[in-house]
């Protein structure tokens, strides 16, 4: 960002700034009919970067199948007022998930993206919840277009 951007860095993950150990939840399937979730621990960090208008989480991940490191990269776009996140995972370190976008509204941020799994078109949906002392994430896919939603990956931070 230029020096004469009339536009104040984002305060929306001002929340995650630091480092945090996290309890992961994920669905054990799908779009499977999958009701049961494998718990395990990680570890993020978080940095800002870009003057303030982005960040960079780095995270170990404690899976019982193996340890892996994935990273999150997020930026805002003061024109749009719009958040994107991008994902990788150091298991596949070539490629990028596409990019989630939205905002936060009274501390829940929400976003969005249109992808593919397994060949089947989805939609992905992330949700933030910054209103708490223990910030949570969760991962979501729809397969009807976003009519309805399964979760299918849970975390809540606790500063380290």
């Amino acid at each position: 960002m230029s020096s004469t951007d009339p536009h104040s860095a984002p305060t929306d993950f001002d929340f995650i700034i630091g480092d945090w150990t996290v309890q992961h939840e994920r669905l054990d399937g799908i779009f499977a009919g999958a009701n049961t979730w494998t718990a395990f621990d990680g570890l993020s960090s978080t940095r800002t970067i870009l003057g303030g208008y982005g960040n960079l989480e780095d995270n170990l991940l404690q899976h019982p199948s193996g340890d892996f490191h994935a990273a999150a990269l997020r930026s805002y776009s003061a024109a749009d007022d719009v958040w994107s996140i991008w994902w990788l995972d150091g298991r596949n370190p070539t490629q990028l998930d596409t990019p989630v976008r939205g905002s936060f509204r009274a501390g829940i941020g929400t976003f969005v993206a249109s992808d593919v799994l397994d060949g089947v078109p989805i939609r992905v949906r992330f949700i933030w919840d910054a209103t708490g002392a223990h910030p949570t994430w969760q991962q979501a896919f729809s397969n009807d277009d976003g009519s309805t939603w399964e979760t299918n990956w849970r975390m809540t931070f606790t500063r380290a």
